[in-house]
């Protein structure tokens, strides 16, 4: 069975913990906090990052590497779209999230609210905190752009890039930085891919120390 280094918080271990059960995959998670810096962790990832999966003798690491081997081997619920055109919009969505709303929303919000409050013992800085929540309201808008006109954010059918968005947005949603009024394209999306057996245990994680708000794990909200 394949071991999942991660940590609750960690929105690329989602990415591959929610693109794993998808296609039916078993994972053992396996709790890891990157900033630890320990020897037996950087043995497997130099880069000292989650998420690492792992099968015997075999390591891999970071989430798109990670999801293009699933998507290579195992036929099962393919992710990257019917044709050439929409495997490419969907590698472009996904780094967009991987890459774009983890700078501009998740990272920042990861920092302030979690590392600074749990590791740091700081206090967040507010006007980050803001900036970030900011941020999301344009990714929002964006989602809500895309969801006017397809089913799903990369064409017709739910794939990667919904699943690398939903791992952001379920990690800053935990964090308080998603403001869902105005935005009912996105919540109605994000409702859905929140019902879906394979992504709900995800919403069971808890932070020691950093409950969420009270809708984050509620359908309807």
């Amino acid at each position: 069975m394949w071991r999942l280094h991660q940590y609750p918080l960690c929105p690329f271990s989602r990415k591959v913990r929610f693109a794993a059960a998808v296609k039916g995959i078993p994972v053992e998670l396996v709790c890891e906090y990157p900033w630890e810096r320990r020897d037996s962790f950087a043995a497997l990832n130099p880069a000292g990052q989650t998420p690492v999966i792992q099968d015997g003798d075999l390591v891999l690491t970071d989430s798109a590497a990670i999801c293009e081997y699933f998507e290579e081997t195992v036929e099962r619920t393919p992710l990257l779209g019917a044709g050439p055109e929409e495997r490419a919009e969907a590698r472009r969505l996904s780094a967009w999230f991987d890459q774009k709303f983890y700078a501009e929303v998740t990272a920042p919000l990861l920092g302030e609210r979690m590392y600074k409050r749990m590791f740091a013992r700081e206090a967040p800085d507010a006007g980050v905190v803001r900036n970030a929540a900011r941020n999301a309201q344009g990714h929002l808008d964006y989602i809500d752009f895309l969801l006017d006109r397809r089913r799903w954010l990369a064409g017709p059918a739910f794939g990667l890039a919904d699943i690398a968005a939903v791992a952001q947005i379920s990690v800053a949603d935990y964090l308080g930085g998603i403001e869902w009024d105005g935005h009912d394209a996105a919540q109605t999306w994000y409702s859905a891919l929140k019902s879906r057996p394979t992504f709900r245990p995800m919403l069971d994680d808890r932070m020691e120390g950093l409950p969420p708000p009270l809708h984050y794990d509620k359908l309807d909200f």
